[in-house]
């Protein structure tokens, strides 16, 4: 059997960072560590857990201090900002990590928060405009720091494809099995779940969207237009529209996104639309009609047929199962 890719996870030491969480994560995924490698019959395990230390000079990147692997190299693929139990850092104290952070997200890099890590994940702007969770002691205080961003601190954890937050000062756990899932599988994540008496079923309900776009793939005017499209929800999807955002030619870009993401813009565009309108069927009671308009289609017939076939359910089905309304 082919030897798969190594993909590394790192966590995040920034001033304050809660050492459980830190250490319970690097666990938590050593755990999926070995259940993966008994399935895949490697002795080389398919995560790789680092740490990295955010340095008190100015202009000092991160350095990592921990590394679970040997020198095989590694694909870096999510960073996690971890809870802190003191308060929430403020931006002018994360100035050299933000950017560092802004700068792995530009590489196709994942970024995840638990709890008050939303705090120096908002700090970066990537954020703005968009949807993150946090603890519901900290909603006020996030929103009034960063009122471009939509906190909603309803929700367990948010997964808005490159950019994943979690609420609780616990839910490193729903966050961990959450990219588990990603980046192993359901059966890995399940096992991992069980193994650590964790229930992701009754967890997975909070998520809305399972699509896990593919952003390490290292073409970066393709990552651009990924971005672009996870900001404004696939809203505008014209080919010339995404052409000129990529900085391409049309017919190039239409290569090049297939080539990079293993989907054409059309079929990626409708992954992201359907998985806004999962969370639409969750949580409100707005029409099937509305959340069609909602989510960019003006015909609910093709928006119906669309969601049925990558769902497997129609839309009216989905929310009578999963509705968290009652």
């Amino acid at each position: 059997m082919a030897k798969t890719q190594t993909l590394e996870i790192g966590l995040v030491l920034y001033p304050g960072a809660q050492q459980a969480a830190v250490l319970g994560l690097t666990d938590l995924f050593c755990v999926a560590n070995r259940i993966a490698s008994t399935h895949l019959q490697q002795t080389e395990p398919p995560l790789r857990i680092t740490h990295w230390q955010q340095q008190d000079e100015a202009g000092v990147t991160p350095v990592r201090i921990f590394d679970s692997g040997s020198g095989e190299p590694a694909v870096l693929s999510a960073l996690i900002l971890p809870p802190t139990l003191g308060e929430p850092i403020r931006a002018d104290d994360t100035l050299s990590l933000t950017a560092w952070l802004c700068e792995r997200h530009a590489e196709g890099v994942t970024l995840g928060s638990v709890c008050a890590g939303a705090f120096p994940l908002a700090a970066t702007g990537l954020v703005a405009g968009r949807k993150m969770t946090t603890h519901w002691a900290y909603a006020e205080l996030l929103q009034q720091r960063y009122p471009d961003v939509h906190v909603d601190a309803d929700q367990l954890i948010i997964d808005d494809g490159d950019v994943i937050t979690a609420g609780g000062l616990m839910s490193w756990t729903d966050l961990g099995l959450k990219l588990v899932d990603r980046l192993l599988g359901p059966t890995v994540m399940i096992e991992t779940a069980r193994m650590l008496l964790v229930d992701p079923p009754g967890r997975e309900q909070r998520y809305y969207s399972v699509f896990s776009p593919r952003l390490t793939h290292g073409d970066t005017a393709v990552l651009k237009v990924q971005h672009w499209l996870q900001a404004t929800q696939a809203k505008e999807v014209a080919l010339s529209t995404l052409a000129a955002q990529a900085g391409l030619e049309e017919r190039t870009l239409l290569r090049r996104f297939q080539k990079a993401t293993g989907m054409t813009t059309t079929e990626y565009c409708q992954r992201l639309r359907v998985g806004r309108a999962r969370e639409l069927l969750q949580f409100e009671k707005t029409s099937i009609e509305r959340v069609a308009w909602e989510v960019g289609y003006s015909d609910p017939g093709a928006f119906r047929k669309v969601f049925t076939r990558l769902v497997g359910l129609s839309p009216s089905a989905y929310r009578r199962r999963f509705s968290a309304l009652g």
